[in-house]
């Protein structure tokens, strides 16, 4: 056997079907019946003797065996009690108490043998022996009690209770003694209870139990005196004021309950500003149930906004640098207090409201980011912006702005980074006080303390719009002696004296930065510096920077530019359009010099031939594609194909590989010239050969034109495939030149 499952051949359902039913039923029929006694029939007093006798003695014996077991003696008990020896009976189970007293199953098998032969009175004195022995044992209480009211002797019942109520048990037995009251219509006696309960312990659902009673029984100003001398027995303690929850709420219900919303409405509140708000979450939760049902929009508003102070604490306590939270509670509090105003509210209101908005910010500045690193301290640097724009814009504080600003400064560790929007900020917040000179000073030393890029900007950009030209000059100079660098900054120099309409030094600015050695991005700097000479109209100083240019990069994007350049017509220089806007019309447009196509070509050529001496292909290409386009708009087609034959073909090349020792194909471009004079004899030979090609190729065209005049209408006349191929395949070796 390989152990796999045998093969079932016959599929085919038996004849005889089984199902569950009858497997069950025939399981039991065929069970063993189980071993009985023999029945025993006592005829007379003689046997019924010799039978109780031998009876007794196997139980002392298995007694005197297993004198400990409670189970032997409650089954000798239990025999003789059945043969109506209750006096034997009780000799047995006052022998078994002798041995385990506090055997609480022994105490009530007892009991119920008592009951089941109506001997009450014997009942009630083995209770009184029990609770006696075991005053903690509930059961015997509570059977004791139910023995006394059943037998209606209530006055018996309630002793026993006061008995039981001196060992201050659980709260299921006050339950009980107060309830059992109840049924008899004795509610001051429950009352009562209420109270000495209260006295053993004071918790607050007994407490509430206590005030919910009063209220079902009318006695409204009895359960308010509950529930407030419960809020005085708590007091001010943090420990026990978090106990109180529970009463406040219950409290509030009530009146509630009542219709009495004004009242439940001040429970709450005073709840709530007595109790930490991180641990009052759930009476928030009944608050603001309280008042979507029975407040108004401003009450529900307030309500909503204490849920989520207490939310954003709760984030706090676990996290005090997470400023998003911060920010969140900041826009809370003055959306809080914008509501305020937009309802009308008094001057006190709006004083506890910016207030609370002061105090989320004064908490979220203190906390200062660890560390020296600029990324913790991006977020944090907001918090100080955003305060200071409160008590601008909200409070109209300038005083306290301007402090809250230079309080920011102070902290910011300025020789190893700074924040530019800081500064530029403080300083259009004295510009908007009419405070030039502190702006100017303000700008000035941040300029001097930690300089940056975007200070110098901001700070041109201040004078610039002041319109004091002279100043925004000497701080470009500053700004390119701190960074001679950057381009833009040269840029923007050069663009503010050509509005200004200084064109020597914009030119002089031009050539300064030109000459820098290191510059981070100069084709930008070249590139704004030959568009201003367009713009001027000159021509042949653009040109000058032009080949200035392609002698510095040599770069196929400059060699294009610059025969474009040629191509395209360009404004009059600046003294003839001055003198011919005199002459006419504004309204006229503006004469152009037109370009110049033969330069163009001529700068493609030396464009071409400075890449093909530096070895570029790729970027002969591209250029080769640029100058078909400008012969195809502007020039003629035999220029067209001048630069057709001029490109390149793609073929393949074998070579071996240094590393790996293999042939490997590469695709590279092939271009004629190239071909002509590398190999002139095989370019040669191949030139004749692809013109008597051509030659056969339409002396071929002939003949089949004229063949197919003579051919019926509808017909054409098939091609030769061997020619066809023949002269594919010498396109295809041959680059297709």
């Amino acid at each position: 056997m390989d152990g796999r499952a045998p093969r079932v051949k016959n599929r085919a359902p038996a004849a005889i079907q089984i199902t569950a039913e009858q497997l069950l039923r025939e399981a039991q029929e065929r069970q063993e019946s189980a071993f009985r006694a023999p029945k025993q029939r006592v005829e007379d007093f003689e046997e019924l003797h010799e039978y109780r006798g031998r009876k007794r003695k196997e139980f002392e014996e298995r007694i005197r065996r297993t004198r400990g077991s409670i189970k032997e003696w409650l089954q000798y008990a239990n025999w003789e009690a059945s043969q109506n020896e209750f006096a034997r009976s009780r000799s047995v189970f006052e022998r078994a108490l002798d041995v385990d007293p506090r055997s609480i199953q022994l105490w009530f098998s007892y009991t119920e043998m008592e009951l089941k032969s109506r001997n009450v009175q014997h009942a009630r004195n083995l209770f009184d022996r029990a609770v006696t022995l075991l005053p903690r044992v509930d059961q015997l209480w509570y059977k004791y009690v139910y023995l006394e009211e059943l037998l209606q002797n209530i006055p018996g019942a309630r002793q026993v209770f006061e008995r039981w109520m001196q060992w201050e048990p659980d709260d299921k037995a006050w339950q009980a003694y107060i309830k059992m009251e109840e049924r008899y219509q004795e509610l001051d006696r429950a009352s009562a209870i209420y109270e000495r309960w209260i006295a053993v312990r004071p918790e607050p659902r007994v407490w509430v139990k206590w005030a919910k009673f009063e209220e079902e029984r009318a006695r409204l100003d009895k359960a308010r005196e509950v529930f407030q001398t419960a809020l005085e027995f708590f007091g001010d303690d943090k420990e026990q004021i978090e106990k109180a929850q529970a009463v406040f709420s219950a409290f509030a219900k009530m009146e509630t309950r009542l219709k009495e919303y004004d009242r439940a409405r001040v429970i709450y509140k005073f709840a709530l500003e007595r109790i930490p708000r991180s641990q009052s979450v759930a009476l928030y939760a009944a608050y603001t149930k309280f008042e979507k049902q029975h407040g108004t929009r401003t009450t529900l508003e307030s309500t909503v906004l204490g849920k989520r102070r207490i939310e954003y604490e709760e984030e706090l306590l676990h996290d005090g640098r997470n400023y998003d939270v911060w920010f969140d509670y900041a826009r809370l509090e003055e959306g809080a207090l914008k509501d305020l105003r937009d309802d009308g509210a008094t001057a006190e209101e709006e004083e506890a409201s910016m207030g609370r908005v002061r105090e989320v910010y004064e908490r979220a500045v203190a906390q200062v980011p660890p560390g020296n690193e600029k990324r913790h301290w991006r977020r944090y640097i907001f918090l100080w912006l955003d305060y200071a724009l409160f008590e601008e814009i909200e409070t109209k504080d300038y005083d306290r702005a301007r402090q809250i600003y230079q309080t920011a400064i102070s902290i910011v560790p300025h020789k190893v980074f700074t924040f530019a929007k800081l500064w530029l900020l403080f300083a259009k917040f004295e510009i908007r006080r009419l405070e030039l000179g502190s702006a100017r000073k303000i700008l000035g030393t941040a300029i001097g303390m930690c300089p940056k890029e975007k200070l110098f900007k901001g700070y041109i950009e201040l004078e610039v719009e002041l319109r004091e030209f002279d100043r925004a000059r000497k701080l470009y100079e500053k700004y390119i002696e701190f960074d001679s660098a950057n381009a833009s900054a040269w840029i923007k120099f050069a663009e503010l004296e050509s509005q200004l309409q200084d064109f020597a030094r914009t030119r002089a600015i031009f050539e300064l930065a030109v000459s820098q050695s290191p510059l981070s991005m100069p084709e930008l700097l070249w590139k704004a510096y030959i568009d201003f000479e367009v713009e001027e109209g000159e021509r042949e100083a653009a040109r000058t920077l032009y080949d200035r240019l392609v002698q510095l990069s040599g770069h196929v994007k400059v060699w294009i530019s610059y025969a474009l350049f040629e191509a395209e017509a360009m404004p009059l220089p600046r003294a003839e359009r001055e003198e011919e806007e005199e002459e006419e019309d504004e309204e006229a447009e503006q004469k152009m010099v037109p370009g110049d196509p033969d330069r163009a070509r001529a700068v493609f050529e030396r464009a071409y031939k400075d890449l093909k001496g530096k070895g570029l292909k790729s970027e002969r290409v591209a250029l080769l594609e640029v100058w078909k386009t400008f012969e195809e708009n502007q020039g003629s087609e035999e220029g067209v194909k001048k630069v057709q034959n001029m490109m390149p073909v793609v073929s393949k090349k074998r070579h071996v590989d240094e590393e790996t020792g293999q042939t490997v194909e590469d695709w590279e471009l092939v271009f004629a010239d190239d071909e002509r004079e590398s190999n002139p004899s095989t370019f040669m030979f191949m030139k004749m050969a692809h013109a008597w090609n051509a030659q056969r190729a339409q002396k071929t065209a002939n003949d089949t034109d004229s063949s197919s005049s003579k051919m019926l209408s509808g017909f054409v006349a098939a091609s030769k495939p061997a020619q066809d191929d023949a002269t594919s395949d010498v396109a295809s070796s041959h680059g297709g030149d």
